[in-house]
C-alpha cells in the first residue's frame, strides 16, 4: 500500500509497504530502495540511495555529481501512524506525520492491480460498467425489477420491496459520501437485488467495513420502521415487509464474497496480523455455525462454514493487499456491529414467524431449510 508520497528534487518520492515488513521507495517511478519482508514490520526504517545530477556546463567526460538521499520513517501499524524525515546531502528538507485519516483521503498513483478471474458475474459487471453512463439504464433496470417482483408477488409488494432495496443501497452510498468518495448511483438488478457504484477506490479496511455494513444497517432500520407501522396499524402488509426485508439484509450479511458480510469478515480477519487472530476469527465462525445448527438455521450455518473456509484460503495473501488494516479497536467494533446487526435481523424474522401466519413464517423456514 502507498504509505507516503512527497516531493523530492521536483519529482515524486513514493514509499510503499505492507504488514509483511517489506518497503519500497520509488523516485519518479524508478525503484531506488528496498527493505525485504521480515517479522520486524514496525519501528524505525532508513532508506538511503544516490541520485545523479548532471550540470549544464560540465564536460561530457566528467562524471555527474551524486546527491545522497536519505528517508527515515518511524512506523506503527495499529493504530496506523508514520513519522518521516527526508534529507538531501544530510540536510533536512521535509518532515511530517501521517495517520489513518490521511490514508483514507489519498488517491494512490499506482494502485495494486488485481487479477480478475473469468466468471459470469464478472461479465455481468463488465457489461454494467459499459452501460452505466446512460441514466436510462437505471430506469430500464428499475422497470424490469418492478415487473419481475410483481409477477412473483403483487405490484404493491413489489414497490415496497424495491423501496427496501433502494434504502439498503442508499446506506452504501451514504457511507461512500461520508468518506468523500464520488458515487455513480444505484442500479436495481431483477432477481439479484441492487448495486451501489462508486468512482473512487477505498484505501483502508475500515472504509470497506463501514461501506459494506451500512447497507444492512439501513435495511435493519427499514424493518424496524415497518415493525412499528405494523404495531400502529395492524396491517399484515407491514409485517410481511419487515420480515422479508430482514431476510434480504441477513442474506447480504452472509460471510461470502462478494456479499456485504464477506467484505466485513475479510476486513476483520485480514487485519489480524497473527495466527492467533486467525484462530480467534475461525473460533467465532465455528461458534456461529454451532449456534445456527442448534437453532435449526441450517442455511445460515452452511453459509458460515463456506465463508470460513474461503477466509482461511484468502488469509494467506493478506500481506499483498494495498488496504490499511483495522487496528484492534476497529476489529472489535466491526465484529460487534456485525453480530448485533445480524442478531437484530434474525430477531425480526423470529418475531413474525411466531405469529403463526404461514406467509410470515416463510423467511424462518428458508433459514431452516
Amino acid at each position: 500500500m502507498e504509505l507516503l508520497n512527497i516531493d523530492c528534487l521536483g519529482k515524486q518520492l513514493r514509499l510503499e509497504g505492507s504488514l509483511a515488513g517489506w518497503q519500497q521507495v520509488f523516485w519518479d517511478d524508478k525503484l531506488v530502495s528496498v527493505i525485504n519482508a521480515s517479522s520486524d514490520n514496525e519501528g524505525s526504517k532508513t532508506h538511503e540511495f544516490e541520485l545523479s545530477q548532471h550540470s549544464s556546463d560540465s564536460v561530457a567526460a566528467q562524471p555527474p555529481a551524486s546527491i545522497l538521499i536519505k528517508l527515515t520513517t518511524e512506523l506503527l501499524w495499529q493504530p496506523f501512524k508514520i513519522n518521516y524525515a527526508l534529507y538531501v546531502n544530510e540536510q533536512l528538507i521535509n518532515q511530517g506525520q501521517r495517520d489513518t485519516k490521511d490514508i483514507e483521503r489519498q488517491t494512490p498513483q499506482h494502485p495494486v492491480a488485481v487479477k480478475k478471474k473469468f466468471s459470469l458475474i464478472g461479465l455481468g459487471s463488465l457489461a454494467l460498467k459499459l452501460l452505466k453512463s446512460a441514466k436510462v439504464i437505471k430506469v430500464v433496470l428499475a422497470g424490469a425489477s418492478l415487473a419481475a417482483y410483481s409477477w412473483l408477488f403483487s405490484w404493491q409488494f413489489a414497490l415496497a420491496l424495491i423501496a427496501c432495496l433502494v434504502f439498503h443501497e442508499y446506506g452504501h452510498v451514504k457511507a461512500m459520501k461520508f468518506f468523500g468518495m464520488k458515487t455513480k448511483g444505484i442500479y436495481l438488478i431483477p432477481f439479484m437485488g441492487g448495486l451501489a457504484l462508486g468512482d473512487d477506490k477505498i484505501n483502508t479496511r475500515w472504509q470497506d467495513v463501514v461501506i459494506s455494513i451500512m447497507g444492512p444497517t439501513f435495511g435493519l432500520l427499514m424493518s424496524l420502521l415497518s415493525l412499528v407501522a405494523y404495531w400502529l396499524t395492524g396491517e399484515i402488509f407491514f409485517a410481511g415487509l419487515a420480515s422479508f426485508n430482514a431476510l434480504l439484509n441477513l442474506f447480504n450479511l452472509l460471510p461470502i464474497l462478494p456479499l456485504d458480510g464477506g467484505h466485513i469478515l475479510k476486513s476483520i480477519s485480514f487485519s489480524m496480523n497473527s495466527v492467533v487472530g486467525l484462530v480467534a476469527c475461525i473460533a467465532g465462525a465455528v461458534a456461529g455455525i454451532f449456534i445456527s445448527y442448534s437453532l435449526g438455521l441450517a442455511l445460515l450455518g452452511f453459509m458460515l462454514l463456506i465463508g470460513s473456509v474461503e477466509i482461511v484460503f484468502e488469509w494467506r495473501g493478506r500481506h499483498q493487499s494495498h488496504l490499511l488494516p483495522l487496528d484492534k479497536y476497529g476489529q472489535l467494533f466491526s465484529a460487534i456491529w456485525y453480530v448485533a446487526t445480524a442478531g437484530a435481523l434474525i430477531g425480526v424474522i423470529w418475531y413474525f414467524a411466531g405469529m403463526g401466519d404461514e406467509l410470515l413464517s416463510l423467511p424462518l423456514q428458508i433459514l431452516q431449510s
